[in-house]
């Protein structure tokens, strides 16, 4: 696996720049003192779509080639990595599928749905998650980007 450099973690920012949202870190008194420690909250609930992953997959979808873009992106999550995707295939203007479980939260397939991306549930005792996002990825020639150990 490629480890992002110094270089990479700049250019990730400048492609962010104006599309995330620059989250406060607060800090906790009664924290720290009942710790003995300084601690820092970085407030990612505050990005969009209220997680961090909103920085990972909107730095992955931009560096997409134009065929990659008319294809679109393909992830599967029960959750933030979903939002994450499909809110910023709709801001880049490309197509997204998030394979989902059944029993996934209503409010995270809502959201996901609401972001534009098509969803498609699966049994998570029954069925490959894995294998079924790499089956659809190549029926539909989309971009797998998976909810971690990725390097952009």
């Amino acid at each position: 696996m490629h480890l992002p450099t110094y270089d990479d973690v700049v250019a990730a920012a400048a492609r962010l720049a104006g599309q995330a949202h620059q989250t406060p870190v607060l800090r906790s008194a009664t924290a720290d003192a009942r710790w003995g420690a300084n601690f820092f909250f970085k407030c990612e609930n505050f990005q969009r779509m209220g997680a961090f992953k909103f920085r990972g997959a909107f730095n992955a979808l931009s560096k997409f080639d134009a065929a990659q873009r008319r294809a679109g992106a393909i992830a599967f999550s029960s959750g933030n990595h979903a939002q994450a995707v499909a809110l910023s295939a709709r801001l880049l203007g490309m197509p997204a599928l998030i394979v989902m479980p059944q029993d996934a939260p209503a409010a995270k397939l809502a959201a996901t749905r609401g972001y534009g991306a098509e969803v498609v549930l699966y049994d998570r005792f029954s069925e490959d998650r894995e294998a079924l996002t790499q089956r659809l990825a190549a029926e539909r020639g989309m971009t797998l980007i998976p909810p971690y150990d990725h390097p952009t």
